[in-house]
């Protein structure tokens, strides 16, 4: 049986779960003292030795992990194993500052797509399946970690790649896609390609596992009704290995956390504090089987909720919701924390695609809010009247939803330029 289906993992009682914890973290703890100087000096500067980890209790007295540590360790300093027993990097797109460098031995990469195995069999996928695997390849970790999850699962894969939309519908319909793998930005993309050519009955997909960027259930349900598929989110980040960190399963009430791997906390972005079960937070994770980049408590940024609720499937191990935003990217809005996802969430209910851009500036020592949104073909036809009330309807929805007023722009169909990678939602010009 192909190591990845693993149901005396997945479905383990959460005593053997925390036991399999406590070991690999005791491990893990003294293989960084050892193999890792960074992070070990980070660890005395705390005044902590491997002697005072027991088990997940003692996690706490671990120093923390950013982003920054790793720009600053850029490129080797936090690697666990030497560069002659690596056989792969995997990088960040560099945006801002050094790109993040994430090493990996082959046992690396086999747990890596053994997790990407198992959201792919979560939703459904077995060996009879066709996996459309249309992420970025390359240095992003979207396009391999799907595609090696693909094949131990035993699905055809198509290796897509992202971009070339013609090519991509060619092959969906011709090779007959079940499983799509992309970001939801993309998917919602090829649904409006695939209706403006013609072809819904010729597609044959079933499910999407989509991930790389946030988005929200309302964007989800117009997904699902456009390619009339069931879309499932997929969670990871390059520093800790990528995709399928956590993922859905078909009941769709958050991702599980591929625990024997990784230990998730929540905590208090602002001191750092350890928050309990239920709490909204930012999510920490120590990485407890990686050999070559064994991040420990690594701030992810992101704000979620962690829960050990039953779940329909099964399976036992905590579920993180989806990001409700990031605690070093919102957007601070004349005081106001703004979220992106707001903005979709109200978009969407009001019946607007999901082509939108948010601009943020600053004039005369006071911040500027504008949202330009994108009419569909049908309301592009309506009078000047009809579209300025259209107008004034979005902004009264935004201002109940954010508390803040912002100018709403309504444009063209088309006029925002469309993502074969991740959206570009936000222009901060404060920030240039």
């Amino acid at each position: 049986m192909a190591k990845y289906y693993q149901p005396e993992i997945e479905t383990a009682s959460q005593e053997q779960i925390r036991a399999w914890q406590n070991e690999r973290l005791v491990e893990q703890v003294k293989h960084v003292w050892n193999d890792v100087p960074y992070y070990r000096k980070k660890m005395e500067e705390k005044g902590v030795t491997p002697d005072d980890i027991k088990s997940v209790d003692d996690l706490y007295k671990l120093p923390f992990l950013t982003k920054d540590d790793l720009r600053e360790a850029y490129p080797y300093g936090l690697m666990g194993k030497p560069a002659s027993e690596c056989v792969r990097i995997q990088s960040t797109s560099g945006t801002t500052g050094k790109r993040v460098v994430a090493f990996y031995t082959q046992h690396d990469v086999d747990l890596w797509e053994d997790c990407c195995a198992r959201a792919i069999v979560a939703v459904g996928g077995t060996k009879d399946d066709v996996c459309h695997v249309a992420y970025g390849y390359g240095l992003f970790t979207g396009g391999a970690g799907l595609h090696g999850g693909s094949h131990k699962v035993g699905c055809l894969t198509l290796p897509m790649s992202s971009g070339n939309t013609d090519r991509q519908l060619q092959f969906m319909t011709d090779l007959g896609s079940t499983i799509i793998c992309c970001t939801p930005s993309y998917a919602a993309y090829l649904a409006e390609s695939i209706y403006e050519k013609g072809i819904r009955d010729q597609i044959k997909l079933k499910a999407g596992i989509f991930g790389a960027e946030a988005w929200s259930e309302e964007m989800r349900r117009d997904i699902e009704e456009k390619l009339g598929i069931r879309a499932y989110d997929i969670y990871g980040l390059t520093e800790i290995s990528g995709p399928g960190v956590s993922f859905e399963c078909e009941a769709q009430m958050g991702m599980h956390i591929n625990e024997d791997h990784f230990i998730a906390e929540i905590i208090d972005p602002d001191t750092g504090e350890v928050l309990p079960e239920g709490e909204k937070g930012e999510l920490v994770f120590t990485c407890i089987t990686k050999e070559a980049f064994p991040l420990i408590r690594y701030r992810t940024r992101d704000i979620c909720v962690l829960s050990r609720k039953p779940c329909p499937c099964g399976r036992t191990h905590v579920k993180m919701s989806k990001p409700m935003g990031r605690s070093d990217d919102m957007l601070i809005i004349r005081g106001v924390n703004v979220f992106p996802s707001q903005i979709e969430t109200v978009l969407i209910e009001q019946g607007y695609p999901a082509n939108y851009q948010i601009i943020v500036d600053r004039v005369n020592n006071s911040d500027t809010f504008e949202v330009m949104v994108e009419m569909s073909p049908e309301n592009f036809s309506d009078s000047l009247k009809k579209i300025t009330e259209m107008e004034k309807s979005l902004v009264g929805a935004l201002k109940a939803m954010l508390g803040i007023a912002a100018k709403v722009k309504l444009v063209a169909p088309k006029t925002i330029a469309r993502s074969e990678g991740k959206a570009v939602r936000v222009i901060d010009k404060r920030k240039i």
